[in-house]
C-alpha cells in the first residue's frame, strides 16, 4: 500500500536549539497519521518568498500534507494559498488545516 506523501517544514530561527526535537516530532506525527515524510524544508527569517518556495516543493513531490511544529513557523497564520494545495498539520497545538478538494458533483 502506498502512503500519501508529506513534507516537514520549519524555520530555523523559530526552532532554535529545539530544531532536532521539532524534526523528531514531525516524523513521529507523519508516521502516526500514515504519511511518508519525504523531506523537511528548513528556511530562515531571511528566506525570500518562503511560502512560494514551500509550495513549489509540495507541488514537485505531490505532497498531500505539510507538517509543521506550530503556526509560529509561518509567522502569524497558516498561508491560505498553501492550504489550497495541501493539508497543513501542526504538532502543537495539534490541528489540521484541511484543504477543500473540488467536488466532482459541482458544475
Amino acid at each position: 500500500m502506498i502512503k500519501p506523501t508529506a513534507i516537514g517544514y520549519l524555520r530555523r530561527d523559530v526552532s532554535g536549539i529545539r530544531q532536532d526535537w521539532h524534526e523528531i516530532q514531525m516524523r513521529s506525527l507523519a508516521k502516526l497519521f500514515g504519511y511518508d515524510l519525504a523531506k523537511t524544508v528548513v528556511f530562515t527569517a531571511n528566506t525570500t518568498s518562503a511560502t512560494v518556495r514551500l509550495m513549489t516543493v509540495v507541488w514537485r513531490v505531490d505532497a498531500a500534507a505539510v507538517i509543521v511544529p506550530s503556526v509560529e513557523h509561518f509567522g502569524v497564520e497558516v498561508p491560505v494559498e498553501l492550504v489550497q494545495l495541501a493539508d497543513v498539520i501542526t504538532v502543537a497545538p495539534p490541528h489540521t488545516y484541511q484543504r477543500v478538494l473540488p467536488s466532482p458533483f459541482r458544475a
